[in-house]
């Protein structure tokens, strides 16, 4: 049976991308695009897709108000959260809103089918590669465990230095304080800086104003 697919998301060569992998499986087929969360709530409600795949961010919202209102219209369509930011807060938002998988788009095309293979198939059954850790990191009761360094860059990101600033104050390359800011953001489950810091001062591992001397 031929898996129809919606394609939401606002930059053409990523659609493009997404398409040409879809169209070298022969049980796919793209059936409709969107380039923003009105059009793809739209589109999805008058096509009824297979599987929609969508992006995070758009120009007129957020993806996960299209998984919640594909998911309110057809219970059993396979929706496929892709995003740039893959951090712990934005997969269980992902799970949260209904969808049926998290994938970064830095991930190879062969995953993001499988995912939306998988969401054909168990729509209601979410499924990511990182979501085992990402239980773990938020169930554990010490929190992430982060070594004298990655404390120390912690540090010096929330007094708002940049890479190049870290890296002249710890005496080290710019190339392994980005090392230690992408494990900072693994172990904190962020996407970003600003989530990083929130988190950081969520578990202690930064101290808040009242807390300074």
């Amino acid at each position: 049976m031929t898996i129809s697919v919606l394609l939401a998301d606002d930059h053409e060569l990523i659609r493009e991308g997404l398409r040409r992998a879809f169209e070298r499986e022969d049980d796919f087929e793209v059936i409709a695009e969107a380039a923003s969360v009105a059009e793809a709530i739209a589109v999805g409600c008058k096509v009824d897709p297979t599987v929609a795949i969508v992006d995070l961010r758009l120009p007129d919202g957020t993806g996960l108000d299209i998984v919640r209102a594909l998911r309110d219209h057809n219970a059993d369509m396979g929706i496929v959260v892709l995003t740039m930011y893959a951090g712990d807060n934005q997969l269980f938002d992902a799970l949260e809103a209904g969808a049926s998988a998290f994938v970064p788009k830095s991930a190879p095309a062969e995953e993001i089918v499988a995912a939306a293979r998988h969401a054909a198939s168990a729509p209601r059954s979410f499924t990511s590669t990182d979501l085992a850790e990402a239980l773990k990191r938020r169930t554990s009761p010490q929190g992430p465990q982060l070594s004298p360094r990655e404390r120390e860059v912690l540090a010096l990101l929330a007094d708002g230095l940049g890479v190049a600033q870290i890296s002249r104050q710890l005496y080290i390359s710019e190339s392994t304080t980005k090392t230690h800011i992408s494990k900072l953001y693994d172990k904190l489950g962020a996407g970003n800086r600003a989530q990083a810091l929130m988190t950081a001062l969520k578990l202690g591992l930064l101290a808040t104003p009242d807390d300074s001397p």
